[in-house]
């Protein structure tokens, strides 16, 4: 599986998908858990990475949540529609890629801060009988299919 292209930009610009129909229901299934997160705990510790502090004056960053938090919130929360909406697509536009790439970062920032993800501790020695396996997975699998993206995504560049 993981040397297998899933996203590759095609002539006409836009990104065919080859998603199995499994990888297809978890795309459409993990925005809805993270939306979830985002309106019924937005203080969650498991969140933070995803709206770092912007400014280090205490003050200067509350003007700018409250000038600015919606307006961030709203952008996540369009992304994660993109992806869950187009999860079934045979192809993608670039600014519905752009949209997946955003989700991607999201879900693999929040389920990473949540396993105290780092670089030392993926998947190489992890046992079979570790509880976090089945989280850790997805996060590789998260993970290689942003890298997949990106490649498609950057093609246009070479």
């Amino acid at each position: 599986m993981w040397n297998e292209r899933r996203i590759e930009r095609t002539g006409d610009g836009s990104f065919a998908l080859r998603l199995s129909e499994e990888e297809r229901a978890l795309l459409r299934f993990l925005p809805a858990e993270l939306r979830s997160l985002l309106e019924a705990e937005p203080d969650n510790p498991g969140l933070r990475r995803l709206f770092p502090p912007a400014y280090d004056d205490e003050q200067d960053e509350a003007a700018f949540r409250e000038l600015m938090g919606n307006e961030l919130l709203d952008g996540r929360r369009r992304a994660l529609d993109v992806l869950a909406e187009t999860a079934s697509a045979e192809r993608l536009t670039g600014e519905q890629a752009q949209a997946w790439l955003t989700a991607l970062n999201d879900l693999r920032l929040v389920l990473g801060t949540r396993l105290d993800v780092s670089d030392e501790s993926l998947l190489g020695d992890l046992p079979e009988d570790d509880p976090r396996a089945p989280d850790l997975a997805l996060y590789a699998y998260l993970s290689w299919l942003q890298e997949q993206l990106i490649e498609a995504l950057s093609s246009e560049l070479a």
